[in-house]
């Protein structure tokens, strides 16, 4: 009682003498409410001031007056709220814009109490204290649950608005912090107690009180807070059982008002209530600290995500090997049961964990793995913390598993799944985790390799596709690539049409660019040794439903064909090569394939890659043989990429332009154009009437042409090339048609499609004209194409795989007559250079002398020569030039038409129209044919 009352000095309330007959009437008029002079009731005003003297004069009548003024409270906060309600004429939108009411006399007494109160507050700061903060708290919250549904405000925002314009409700706020600012230096713990007990039974409708408070003192109310609820946790038994009893255990009434404090502090001070956390969890570690501190931390994140959420990233950077080893320390010796209580506890905030929930993996299983032979720097691990960690691993898989599949299935009315904070984490972490698990780590992987599985049945339908296009896209060998085709055996039973969801995103992915050079080469090699190692037996393999279903998108992987990356455009050709023929293409799609697949076969003869070349040949194999207009496509693509542009460099031929090149071999300017030299001198050129024409032997002020270079292949490399691509040829041949003959023929319909790719690349201009003539033309109409004979010998000089094609027409008989535009314009050339030629042998024109024996070879086997003079070609070497191919008048016979009329005949045609003289050197005497 002595410390109530008032002490001496200037810092006490000023108050008058009273003699005990005063004091006995002031003590009646308080406790009738009526004037103990007039007997007339006291108004409330004057009733509420005689409580204040009474206070002021008699401290042991706190308690009731305390209470009377809890009254006169109650009266002020239902007259502003019924004064709120009343609506003016034109109110504004939101209710809480009302102007506040007018000051009255209650308010004025309100201000009284509030003086005295803080008066005592500041006099006896240790005995009035934790009194007025324990009235103004309990009054505060039993205001709030009793006008909660009066006040028509959403929100703590709202409330806090609300409250905070009414006088009582600010004063009752004042006097509680006035009482825990005059304690915050020597022991607020009472002023904190009444905070969380009056928040538990008044929340949530006093939560605008503790988020006040929590915003003027945050160090102070979050520290005490937590002390108040280690002690009321660990007040209530023992603490570990507590913990593990769940968020609804009525022996911590104290925890859920912590948990809703410190919810409402974490949006402005996480940083603070996370180093408080921290702090208490290294603190409780120490020797001589109560046990239960950890589980107290432990079942308080359990019950607040945020507080989880805002601690787990740094607390899991904390855990070096001396806190671990201290953990073990302090939990190893608890009962199994309890043990087995924190490890359930454990698991169920991991799957709870959704901030830095991938580190926490990561720390996880780098502490469950087995210590290594290596020494690691640094204070070791003991052996029972590798243990604990293993087991942790084992149980949150197994919680994570039942999370997943137990989940019921979506539907509309259902609404969506019920989300797993761990698993929902790592879905935009599916490739750092591909990555690890590649990289086969012990028990690692399998863990890794489980956790995936999980990942892609939670994250349906994108996931599953996603993790299996990281593992094809980064495995190196077939231990690695095993593990893809392990997780579709996996989600096979789980989920519909995995395959094809897998080869749509690889697609996608690769025209997206996601992918450098290397990995998108890597990607398409696993994928065709996928699908070439699919097993028979098993329908349901990863290889078995992969092929049919990249089949679907072969016009987008044949365009891989022409990736710059060498590696890609090799791996796409292995793939391409692995799947099924394609029965389902568009004829655009197909022709665009082809075109794709010719490119890359004439860039690996440039690689000279023996791997390379060999999928390129099979994959044009294949193509061709998907339709008869694929197979024709297939053979004249062949035939024109071979002669045009810088493929003919492949088989010993001149490039375009070559004739234009310098002595050194480097293009100094572009090739000149006969034609409009020729423009410069007159109006209109026409040269075909007549026999004079002009030949491009140089150009006037830049001299005559510069010889050809030495070709920039060798011979060994040139006979490879050209074996390389006749075989390629022969065996689209042989695909395109639907009855081959027997080996070494081919049919006449494909040797047809490379004769007209033959005269169409040599000659365009006269393929239209001539082409289609069988019949040659009499002598005198030959004269006029003289310089189309010269520019079809010029292209055979330049391009030695022009006389083999001609062979490979040959075999297809009767279809070498398609060619006669060239056989005749080689043929009329070669005669003119024997009749003009002087020297002694036909060796001294050796090109001349190879190209008659294969021109008469050609034609043998094309059955345009008889078989006797087929082999005249071996006696061509030991002729004279004037001995050799001569013209003989006045026939005009066919050869072609005989061919014809041959083949239908099955007998060889005869020779008519020129003959081959084969005279001996000194005689007289000759064979004609």
């Amino acid at each position: 009682m002595a410390a109530l009352c008032d002490p001496p000095g200037s810092g006490s309330p000023p108050r008058a003498p009273l003699s005990p007959q005063d004091l006995s009437q002031e003590l009646k008029a308080f406790l009738t409410g009526s004037d103990p002079t007039l007997g007339t009731p006291l108004s409330p005003p004057d009733h509420a001031r005689c409580a204040l003297r009474l206070l002021r004069r008699l401290p042991a009548a706190r308690h009731a007056v305390l209470q009377h003024l809890a009254g006169l409270f109650d009266d002020h906060v239902c007259a502003h709220l019924r004064l709120r309600s009343e609506i003016p004429p034109n109110p504004p939108s939101n209710p809480l814009l009302l102007p506040p009411p007018a000051p009255s006399a209650l308010t004025e007494v309100i201000h009284e109490a509030q003086r005295l109160l803080l008066a005592f507050i500041k006099a006896k700061p240790n005995a009035w204290a934790p009194l007025l903060a324990s009235w103004a708290v309990e009054l505060l919250g039993q205001l709030s649950s009793k006008y909660s549904g009066r006040h028509g405000a959403r929100g703590l925002n709202e409330l806090l608005q609300l409250w905070m314009s009414c006088e009582a409700t600010r004063t009752l706020m004042d006097i509680y912090a006035q009482c825990l600012a005059a304690l915050i230096a020597s022991c607020p713990d009472a002023c904190v107690d009444a905070l969380l007990d009056t928040s538990v039974q008044h929340s949530p409708h006093f939560d605008w009180v503790v988020a006040h408070i929590g915003g003027s003192f945050p160090g102070t109310i979050i520290s005490r807070v937590l002390s108040c609820g280690l002690k009321d946790f660990c007040a209530h038994g023992d603490a570990a059982a507590a913990a593990a009893g769940g968020g609804a255990d009525k022996r911590v009434p104290k925890l859920a008002s912590v948990v809703g404090i410190l919810g409402h502090l974490a949006s402005r001070h996480g940083a603070s209530i996370k180093q408080e956390l921290l702090r208490m969890f290294h603190e409780g570690l120490a020797p001589g600290q109560h046990k239960g501190t950890v589980p107290f931390l432990l079942q308080l994140a359990l019950m607040s995500p945020p507080l989880l959420g805002t601690v787990a990233a740094e607390l899991v950077e904390s855990l070096k090997p001396s806190v671990l080893n201290q953990l073990h320390q302090r939990f190893s010796p608890l009962p199994r049961d309890e043990l087995d209580s924190t490890v359930a506890l454990l698991v169920r905030l991991i799957c709870q964990t959704s901030a830095g929930a991938f580190r926490t993996l990561q720390f996880l299983l780098d502490t469950a793995m087995p210590a290594s032979v290596i020494t690691q720097p640094g204070l070791a691990l003991h052996d029972g913390v590798r243990e604990a960690c293993d087991r942790l691993v084992a149980l949150l898989l197994l919680q994570l598993q039942k999370s997943v599949h137990n989940r019921p299935s979506a539907s509309l009315a259902d609404g969506p799944q019920r989300c797993v904070p761990f698993l929902e984490a790592l879905r935009g972490r599916v490739a750092e985790l591909c990555a690890e698990t590649l990289r086969l780590e012990r028990k690692r992987y399998l863990w890794q390799h489980q956790l995936l599985g999980l990942l892609a049945v939670y994250a349906a339908p994108h996931g599953a596709p996603e993790a299996l296009f990281h593992l094809l896209a980064s495995a190196k060998g077939q231990d690695e690539l095993a593990l893809a085709t392990q997780l579709h055996a996996v989600l096979a039973a789980s989920l519909a049409d995995l395959p094809g969801s897998t080869a749509a995103l690889c697609v996608r992915q690769i025209h997206a660019g996601a992918l450098a050079a290397p990995q998108l080469a890597q990607l398409l090699h696993n994928l065709a040794l996928v699908v070439a190692n699919e097993d028979v037996n098993e329908p349901a393999s990863l290889g078995a439903q992969l092929a049919p279903a990249l089949v679907l998108h072969l016009p987008e992987l044949a365009q891989l064909l022409l990736h710059p990356s060498a590696d890609a455009a090799e791996a796409a050709a292995l793939l391409l090569c692995s799947l099924p023929a394609p029965r389902c293409l568009r004829p655009a799609q197909l022709h665009a394939a082809l075109r794709a697949a010719v490119h890359h076969f004439f860039l690996a003869l440039r690689r000279a890659g023996g791997a390379g070349l060999c999928h390129a040949a099979r994959l044009l194999e294949k193509l061709s043989a998907v339709t008869p207009s694929a197979g024709r496509a297939a053979l004249q693509l062949l035939v024109e990429g071979a002669l045009r542009g810088g493929n003919a460099e492949l088989f010993g031929g001149a490039a375009p332009g070559a004739e234009a090149e310098a002595d050194g071999g480097t293009k100094s300017k572009p090739a000149a154009s006969l034609l409009d030299t020729n423009r410069r001198f007159t109006a209109a050129v026409d040269f075909s009437a007549g026999v004079w024409s002009v030949f491009h032997a140089g150009v006037i002020g830049h001299g005559l042409k510069a010889p050809p270079g030495s070709p920039a292949l060798g011979e060994e490399e040139v006979n490879r090339n050209t074996h390389a691509f006749l075989g390629v040829l022969l065996r689209c041949c042989r695909v395109a048609e639907p009855a081959p003959p027997p080996v070494p023929c081919i049919g006449p319909e494909a040797a047809k499609t490379v004769a007209s790719a033959l005269v169409d690349s040599v000659c365009p201009a006269a393929a239209a004209a001539a082409g289609g003539e069988l019949c040659w033309p009499p002598e005198e109409q030959a004269r006029s194409t003289v310089e189309r004979d010269l520019g079809i010998l010029r292209r055979f000089r330049q391009q030695p795989l022009l006389f083999p094609l001609l062979r490979v027409v040959a075999m297809g008989r009767p279809a070498l007559c398609y060619c006669s535009v060239l056989l005749r314009g080689l043929l009329a050339t070669l005669m003119a250079h024997w009749d003009a030629c002087r020297d002694g042998e036909t060796t001294a024109s050796p090109w001349h002398l190879q190209a008659s024996c294969a021109l008469v070879a050609c034609m043998a086997e094309g059955s345009l020569l008889p078989p006797v003079l087929g082999e005249v070609q071996e006696l061509f070497p030991r002729l004279a030039p004037f001995e050799g191919l001569r013209p003989r008048r006045g026939s005009g016979e066919v050869p072609g038409g005989l061919a014809r009329r041959a083949a239908s005949q099955r007998r060889p045609p005869r020779a008519a129209g020129w003959e081959v003289q084969v005279l001996r050197k000194g005689g007289g005497g000759g064979a004609g044919g």
